[in-house]
């Protein structure tokens, strides 16, 4: 896949997902706006932003070490020279590259200690651990509930705003995962249980229910923990940002 035309509510948000699934970094495409965006009023009037992210071609780059070499005519044993020196090239890219990615994620957690310091939030501490592309930051503070936001809304804008700052300064993809005082386990469980409260009451009544509007990964856990069900089916209705996922009764 070397372009993708994707829909967001945002056009930052629309850029992010769109690079996660071409799995490049930022440097290494172009991008389009095809449409900004808006954010309506009251829920009317919203329109979703639309990017296309097309990757960029490298091979007239990979072809300029190959031209000079046939044009250079060098001893057999100047060549095999310059064969090792290109080996010994090849073997410090990867120690440079992850330098690149060190300094992603060190422009990131500065980036979230910044914004915390608006916020008015002193004693922030940030943890990191690794598990392959995935880096994971978990936030810590007295503070915890505003950096959490109304039904999570400030922890995944941050999430999202972290993600573009490591897209900007990493050279391979990586993906930014924030969380505070573990609340996303605890707000997944809330869900699946909450899911199941639901799903009761629509077999029970026979009338399909409705949830307030929230997140795509909101809906997905609560699409999730329904899957094993046969009394009742899950879909969403409506457009971002105020999509919401209804659960229907089975006849």
């Amino acid at each position: 896949m070397n372009q993708i035309t994707q829909t967001a509510p945002t056009k930052e948000e629309a850029i992010t997902i769109a690079l996660e699934k071409l799995g490049v970094p930022m440097q290494d495409v172009s991008i389009t706006v095809v449409e900004e965006g808006k954010k309506g009023f009251l829920g009317f009037g919203v329109k979703p932003a639309v990017v296309q992210v097309t990757v960029l071609k490298e091979e007239i780059v990979e072809e300029i070490p190959k031209t000079e070499k046939v044009e250079i005519e060098q001893p057999q044993q100047v060549q095999a020279h310059n064969t090792e020196e290109s080996d010994l090239i090849v073997k410090e890219e990867a120690p440079v590259k992850q330098q690149t990615n060190e300094l992603a994620v060190e422009e990131t957690i500065q980036y979230i200690e910044k914004i915390a310091k608006e916020m008015k939030i002193d004693d922030l501490v940030i943890t990191e651990k690794r598990d392959g592309k995935f880096v994971h930051l978990h936030l810590n503070s007295e503070k915890a509930a505003l950096l959490i936001g109304k039904r999570g809304q400030t922890l995944n804008a941050l999430e999202n705003l972290s993600q573009l700052v490591a897209n900007k300064f990493s050279n391979s993809f990586i993906i930014i995962k924030l969380d505070v005082g573990n609340y996303r386990e605890r707000r997944r469980e809330s869900l699946e249980q909450l899911a199941e409260r639901m799903a009761d009451k629509a077999v029970r009544t026979g009338k399909k229910v409705e949830f307030e509007p929230m997140s795509s990964f909101e809906r997905k856990i609560i699409h999730h923990a329904l899957t094993v069900r046969v009394d009742i089916e899950t879909y969403s209705m409506g457009t971002d940002p105020n999509r919401y996922l209804v659960i229907e009764p089975i006849k």
